[in-house]
């Protein structure tokens, strides 16, 4: 069974360079000309309000996990069935 958490990462651009997040208005990012480097990431409101849709989608998945894991094992099935 692969971790609940999972899930969600791969729904989440987490895999997206932060640099990249404030150019969707998620995120705002200040950058302190300072040594060693500082930069500060803030959720914005809009940021905020797909957290807590992000939140809902996360508990959905865990509520349905089991099922989840099925349909993945019925799928992978199907496909090396296939092969």
């Amino acid at each position: 069974m692969r971790a609940p958490l999972a899930y969600a990462a791969n729904w989440l651009p987490l895999a997206e360079p932060t640099t990249r997040w404030p150019l969707v208005g998620l995120v705002s990012r200040t950058v302190y000309p300072v040594v060693p480097p500082r930069v500060d990431y803030e959720l914005t409101p809009l940021g905020k309000d797909l957290l807590d849709t992000s939140w809902t989608l996360l508990n959905w998945a865990l509520d349905h996990v089991g099922e989840i894991d099925k349909a993945r094992e019925a799928y992978d099935e199907a496909r090396v069935s296939c092969s």
